[in-house]
């Protein structure tokens, strides 16, 4: 028996969605009805909010409308992933002041919706909008085509973008849509030519409150290829069939493409493909490119959403007058505003859609073959974009053409042009042909172009890469690499930089080390357009560049001006020494002090080392340092006879845990620290898993989602996660952060048994006492430099001052008596007791004995000072 969803009617319909026929049910008293007054004298709206059951789910809605009771056309306006019918709502009054019936809606899973999330499912969230048209169908404000077949456009940005898409393709009573910053085909915006953009995938799935929000399937399939690192066929198709790109060939209506130039999630690739298969359709479709997107910038609001409004003026209107604006469109950044420090942002126009070949400009590109290793578990990996910031202050650097990028030496090749004569402008995504070949069957390459200014300062537009996965890598490959496409102009003179770099934070990479060596075989081609011209005069150059090149300098100096160095030779003399540190400095840029001034010291095995030092003294940038993370200004640093660089190969034998630890909060304990070890590529005998659970001493916890932990909890966690593969040089900084007394006595009793089996601890802490209990060396760092270093006892006084403490006052002729005793060297009184120096036959357990034949009333022994006195004594007094 064939039985349809009300409204899915004629081909576009597919099979998959034949369920049985559900009515929309508004709920009893779920319905309410607000006017919307303002003060100044547009019509007030009316919006009912209403809870409907759709096929047993219950969704969330509000319906508004404005003016009188006659009909007009109606508008549904989705909202992004994450978000509710609540971040729509000013959209939604604003269109119904223009005369539409809006009905918003909070997606399955989300705000106040039941139902599990399906990213935008057919047989799910597609059948939901199909339902809501049936629903507005039968409203008296509505206005209708046919019966039961309202006049509808269907908007909305991400999330909401890709439903109104696919509300098209599977509903054909939608007459117009706006989809905004969105995905034609999600298994390419999240597995780019089979290369897993994991960051952006975990953002989606924490962002929804975790997997079990999901679908089963769903969930599934994201912990699979998370664990792997790899997508699979099966997820592939899993998100093909929830794209737009499914139904390609059925949206045939009025669409305009709104798409962000700074977003590393949906790029500009994903509308081109949109555009090019609508309009094959034969529907009018404009692009507009705007200066934000995920990654930040400005998402221009006022002025798209009053070209929607203006879209749907024309198109479910009718008012042919309309201007829509130019069939293509893309802003341009143009220096700052003095007056309120905004980026002014200028409009470029075409009346076609130039796609984002163009006209081809060929960039002759120099450089030998290069080789380059990918490291052991990828890390540390370069980074591009920063992934999840959005509108914070790194998210909007972006607008200035200033970015965060950063490549490690020893891991990318560079190839770079002569300068550019005369300006060019790329509209598009260049391509270039390179010879890759690996010492593993497959490779995974990030490529990228910088545009390189004449001081050398570099800048990556919209801070965008392309993922390449090579197959069948070992005996060479030619590669046709299409990078992202961008909107960037290149002034005369700058360069054009090619690099290909084996990994990149937003992306998985191969966990086992290999090494890559590339060629390039072809010129760079790059798109422009010229027939895409600037509406306003353009700006002077040193208005557009002057401000833009000091913050470019003082940024990506920092991030990104590193030299390449050959790798000093191992020391054989210092093979069994895990550190040893030699003349470290290091100021940091625009500072006017060194954070470590020649730092010498060395570190021997079985050592449980204190680092210690006040707020300031350069301890971090000295583990920092030590970790790779940063470069230092001079000196060396040497584990196990090797040097430190970033990425180098002996950095798999330390462990650390530096400035906490980030974990997948929907998984358990266990699962992120099974997760972590897998992506080292390392066997998994070799993690001795058990050991280090036993140190977290979570217990029944680690069965537990992470999210659910307290702090000390999450430190225990990351703790046992540094000791996975028992490293031989682990580093702790301040471990017993959050943690309560018994479980700073057990961390204690875990790094001297540690370090007993022939291991090194450096731990860094702010907890004196527990540091002079658990630590058998010092290392006293003050205005980053070295103070003392040496055994605990040495600093702190070696135990030949001993403190007696005595419950009365010592009569002189007893205090006579003490002094004459056998290996005493002096005895005199204190206000408490008594102070007595050893001499070199002394001990304090023959002392004590003396003491009580003495009758002495002795209360107290002790070392004549404390670590913390001795700590304040040697850095003046202030901490």
């Amino acid at each position: 028996m064939d039985l349809r969803l009300p409204g899915l009617r004629g081909p576009r319909r597919p099979r998959r969605l034949l369920t049985a026929a559900a009515a929309v049910v508004v709920l009893a008293g779920a319905g309410t009805w607000t006017a919307v007054a303002d003060d100044d004298d547009r019509p007030a709206v009316r919006h009912s909010d209403q809870v409907m059951s759709v096929d047993g789910v219950r969704l969330d809605t509000s319906f508004f409308t404005s003016g009188g009771s006659g009909r007009r056309p109606a508008v549904l306006l989705g909202h992004g992933f994450g978000g509710t019918k609540d971040d729509v709502r000013q959209q939604a009054e604003e269109l119904a002041r223009d005369g539409y019936a809006v009905l918003t809606w909070s997606a399955r899973g989300f705000g106040k919706s039941t139902g599990k999330i399906g990213l935008n499912d057919p047989k799910g969230e597609v059948a939901d909008v199909s339902q809501l048209i049936d629903w507005l169908a039968a409203q008296s404000q509505v206005q209708l085509d046919k019966k039961g077949d309202p006049r509808v456009g269907v908007a909305g940005a991400s999330y909401g973008g890709a439903i109104s898409l696919l509300a098209a393709g599977y509903d054909d009573r939608v007459d117009a849509i706006a989809p905004s910053i969105t995905y034609w085909n999600l298994a390419d915006a999240l597995f780019p030519d089979g290369v897993f953009k994991k960051l952006w995938t975990g953002i989606f799935f924490n962002t929804a409150g975790g997997c079990e929000k999901f679908e089963a399937a769903l969930c599934a399939m994201y912990q699979r290829v998370a664990e792997s690192g790899t997508p699979d066929a099966a997820a592939r198709a899993m998100l093909d069939e929830r794209s737009p790109s499914a139904v390609a060939d059925r949206i045939k209506v009025p669409t305009l493409l709104v798409q962000g130039q700074a977003d590393s999630l949906f790029t500009l690739a994903q509308a081109d493909a949109a555009e090019k298969a609508i309009k094959a359709n034969g529907a009018p479709v404009d692009v507009d490119w705007i200066a934000g997107g995920h990654d930040g910038g400005d998402l221009e609001t006022s002025r798209v959403q009053a070209r929607v409004t203006d879209w749907f003026d024309r198109y479910l209107k009718g008012e042919k007058s309309v201007d829509t604006g130019p069939a293509f469109r893309v802003t341009r950044t143009g220096g700052v505003d003095s007056t309120d420090g905004t980026v002014p942002l200028r409009g470029a126009s075409g009346d076609s859609y130039p796609g984002l070949e163009g006209d081809r400009r060929s960039i002759t590109l120099t450089g030998r073959e290069q080789s380059f290793d990918n490291p052991a578990g990828a890390s540390p990996p370069a980074i591009s974009a920063l992934p999840g910031l959005g509108g914070t202050g790194l998210g909007q650097l972006s607008a200035f053409g200033v970015g965060v990028s950063l490549d490690f030496p020893g891991q990318y090749a560079a190839f770079e042009s002569a300068p550019v004569s005369g300006e060019l402008r790329i509209t598009g995504a260049p391509t270039v042909t390179v010879r890759v070949k690996s010492t593993s069957d497959e490779a995974v390459l990030f490529a990228k172009v910088y545009d390189v200014g004449p001081d050398g300062s570099r800048q990556l537009p919209s801070q965008l890469v392309s993922p390449i996965r090579v197959e069948d890598a070992k005996a060479g490959k030619d590669v046709t690499i299409t990078l992202p496409a961008i909107d960037h102009d290149i002034e005369e003179g700058h360069r054009l930089s090619l690099v290909l770099a084996s990994t990149d934070l937003g992306y998985a990479s191969p966990a086992a080390p290999a090494t890559y060596t590339v060629s390039v075989k072809s010129e760079l081609r790059v798109p422009t357009a010229p027939g895409v011209t600037t509406a306003a005069a353009p700006l002077p150059s040193w208005v557009w560049w002057l401000p833009l090149a000091g913050a470019a300098v003082a940024l990506l100096l920092l991030l990104t001006g590193r030299r390449r160095t050959a790798m000093p030779a191992p020391d054989p003399e210092l093979a069994e020494v895990p550190l040893q540190i030699a003349g470290l400095s290091k100021k940091y840029a625009g500072g006017d002090r060194y954070s470590v001034r020649e730092l010498s010291f060395q570190v021997e095995k079985g050592q449980v080392l204190g680092l210690l030092g006040p707020n300031g003294a350069g301890k971090t940038t000295t583990l920092r340092m030590l970790m790779g993370l940063i470069k230092p200004d001079e000196g060396e640093i040497r584990v196990f006879g090797h040097a430190v660089r970033p990425g180098a190969p002996v950095l798999s034998r330390v462990g650390s845990f530096v400035e906490g630890a980030g974990f997948l909060p929907h998984l358990t304990g266990r699962e992120n620290l099974e997760l972590y070890w897998k992506a080292t590529g390392r066997p998994a005998e070799d993690a001795h898993m058990e050991e280090a659970l036993e140190i977290a001493g979570l217990g029944d916890a680690l069965a537990r989602a992470v999210r659910t932990y307290s702090q000390g909890m999450r430190q225990r966690l990351a703790i046992a996660q540094a000791m996975l593969g028992l490293p031989d040089l682990l580093i702790l900084d301040e471990p017993t952060n959050g943690l309560d007394p018994p479980q700073i006595r057990e961390m204690r009793e875990v790094m001297i048994r540690y370090a007993a089996a022939g291991r090194t601890v450096i731990v860094s802490s702010h907890l004196l006492a527990e540091v002079e209990q658990s630590c058998t060396h010092l290392v006293v760092m003050d205005r980053g430099r070295l103070v003392q270093a040496g055994p605990v006892g040495a600093i702190v006084g070696s135990g030949d001052t001993l403190l007696v403490g005595t419950a009365t006052p010592v009569e002189e002729p007893v205090l006579e008596k003490v002094a004459a005793l056998p290996g005493i060297a002096s005895a005199d009184r204190t206000d408490d007791g008594l102070l007595v120096r050893l001499d070199a036959g002394g001990s304090a357990q023959r002392l004590v004995a003396e003491l009580v034949r003495l009758d002495v009333p002795v209360q107290s022994v002790g070392p004549h000072r404390r670590l913390e006195d001795a700590f304040l004594t040697l850095i003046g007094g202030s901490a």
